[in-house]
């Protein structure tokens, strides 16, 4: 490698327009970057503004200008490679001149591209027309087949002297950069893409010709792109030459106002139902628009940030919803009112439901765990029900002075009427229209034998303190329980499996729940999805609960519930009378 002579000159300023600077190895690094893309053996003052383009993003700096450069014999090439250089050099600097009645002659040196050919630095003649604001030649090229929408490579291996600014640059492009409206009024009259070379679904990398309008404030070209279509909310995901990580998203909003262009940002609003300023945090509603106004210190309104996340998710615009859902922290407590219950929730769990983008998931658990709040799920208490009869354990299951039998499993089982028909009305109506004389036996199918012992001493011990509940056994008693409309019982299982439920069993345990419809369980589960979302929102039980559960599954919409479980919660926390009585 060729060494490069450096001299750059700082002056010291006491305040910093950023808090972090990139390290001077960058810099260095970058500068010499482009002065290698312009085959140059020294670092010039515009290369070290080119790279401040780069790395720090909003920074006012006019882009190098461009122009064709001189034929550079440096590179071995046979013969007939010097000769075809030779002549398409030639071909350039006839067009380059400006002579309209020579486009027929230089087409002719191009090469096999004709008009459409490119220089070493990736741009074709009418690009050069474009920079120089030749009107009559870039009309003169395009009646010669010119390619309207052609695209500066992204690549240094067959045209070496690419510049990293202009790549992927459009002759539009080039015409919005040095500001030249009669050429830009013809390309767009011409159908050129208005958005350079952003094509429908791809990420932006390069800005487009509105965004580079509304940095250089150029009123006019601004006001003609948004006339034609342009999207002012298309945004450049900006990265810096440290780490490959977006640190940005540019729209023409965020550009016009970084550089101070108030009445381009004025401009673009008037023309907009929602925007985003990636470099403000204060919000307000604008005459009958929801728009996003730079006025710094003022926080969002809960009915404001809603407008602009349902126009975002309406219009598909996925980094501003990631934006928007960002600031939802930036919304005071004050401002949880119904309307987040009755017009918030629904679109943010339908947002959930739609999106399934891990970035959105994310953010949405947070919100949902924010709105949730720090405060304990409300624990299931136990049920004080005293029975109005009881026997003394030992007759359980004693044969011999019983006068009912159950079959459980093949097994029998000794119980007293006496004690049953007041336990339940399960109890009762299984006794119901039996012969009071014999000995009845009923056989009880789907539960357990040792569940059904649990069940008997239950009652014949007069409640839940000697029982014996193992963890395997729980949600069996807890079914049994609920078929014998023992509802104390019932309780007791619900508060031993809310005391189990952890990021590995809360899943399961919840489908159990939602199939034996066991409410007030369901809604603990809820309140520990909601509370705990952030880190079940990564795990695949989780997921597959939330986006893939089976239709004939009795939790079927888990998202629903969860809204009904979280406004329940936050109207109990932020709008009762007694806030806050939940816990």
């Amino acid at each position: 490698m060729t060494p490069v002579c450096v001299c750059v000159c700082v002056s010291v300023s006491p305040c910093r327009p950023f808090l972090v600077l990139p390290p001077l190895m960058e810099w260095l690094r970058v500068s010499v970057a482009h002065a290698e893309h312009r085959r140059s053996f020294s670092v010039d003052s515009d290369d070290v503004r080119q790279a401040a383009r780069l790395l720090l993003p909003g920074v006012d700096c006019e882009p190098r200008q461009l122009k064709y450069d001189d034929f550079c014999a440096s590179r071995k090439l046979d013969a007939a490679s010097t000769e075809a250089k030779f002549l398409q050099d030639l071909g350039f600097r006839m067009l380059n001149c400006g002579r309209t009645d020579l486009v027929k002659q230089a087409v002719n040196l191009l090469g096999p591209d004709g008009i459409n050919s490119m220089s070493e630095q990736g741009m074709t003649p009418l690009m050069y027309s474009c920079v120089r604001g030749d009107e009559a030649m870039v009309q003169m090229l395009l009646d010669a087949g010119a390619d309207i929408n052609s695209e500066v490579p992204n690549t240094v291996h067959k045209y070496p002297s690419v510049n990293p600014e202009t790549r992927l640059g459009t002759p539009l492009t080039f015409a919005v950069l040095h500001g030249h409206v009669p050429v830009v009024q013809l390309l767009l009259d011409a159908r050129a893409n208005v958005e350079g070379s952003l094509q429908d679904g791809m990420e932006n990398y390069t800005e487009t010709p509105l965004q580079l309008a509304s940095a250089a404030g150029n009123f006019e070209l601004v006001s003609l792109l948004l006339e034609r279509g342009a999207d002012p909310m298309v945004g450049t995901v900006c990265r810096n030459g440290i780490s490959t990580a977006p640190h940005g998203d540019m729209n023409s909003y965020s550009l016009a106002a970084a550089h101070g262009h108030s009445v381009c940002v004025d401009v673009n609003i008037c023309v907009c139902r929602c925007t985003h300023l990636c470099v403000c945090r204060c919000k307000h509603l604008c005459k009958h628009l929801c728009v996003c106004v730079c006025v710094s210190g003022v926080p969002w309104t809960l009915h404001t940030w809603l407008e602009s996340l349902r126009t975002c998710f309406l219009q598909h615009r996925r980094p501003l919803i990631q934006g928007l859902l960002k600031e939802f922290s930036c919304i005071e407590e004050e401002e949880y009112t119904q309307e987040l219950i009755t017009h918030g929730l629904p679109l943010l769990f339908q947002i959930l439901r739609a999106s399934k983008n891990e970035v959105i998931s994310q953010q949405l658990s947070l919100i949902f765990t924010q709105c949730y709040g720090p405060y304990p799920i409300p624990k299931l208490s136990e049920i004080k029900r005293k029975q109005t009869s009881r026997l003394d354990p030992h007759f359980l299951n004693n044969k011999e002075m019983s006068d009912v039998t159950f079959l459980v499993e093949g097994k029998p089982f000794y119980a007293h009427k006496v004690l049953l028909f007041t336990a339940s009305g399960r109890f009762k109506s299984l006794l119901a229209n039996r012969p009071a004389a014999e000995n009845t036996c009923i056989e009880i199918s789907h539960v357990k034998y040792n569940i059904f012992l649990l069940v008997m001493q239950y009652l014949y011990c007069g409640g839940t303190e000697h029982l014996h509940i193992r963890n395997t056994e729980v949600m069996e008693l807890l079914s049994a329980a609920k078929f014998f409309q023992l509802e104390a019982l019932q309780r007791h299982c619900e508060i031993i499996c809310s005391k189990n439920i952890n990021t590995e069993t809360c899943v399961e345990i919840y489908s159990h729940t939602k199939f034996l419809d066991v409410p007030d369980l369901a809604v603990y589960i809820e309140g520990y999805f909601l509370k705990n979302m952030v880190v079940l929102i990564e795990l695949e039980p989780f997921k597959t609960l939330l986006y893939d559960t089976p239709p004939d599954s009795p939790a079927t919409d888990v998202l629903l519930d969860l809204e009904k479980t979280l406004g329940v919660r936050i109207q109990s926390i932020h709008l009762s009378s007694s806030k806050g009585s939940i816990v």
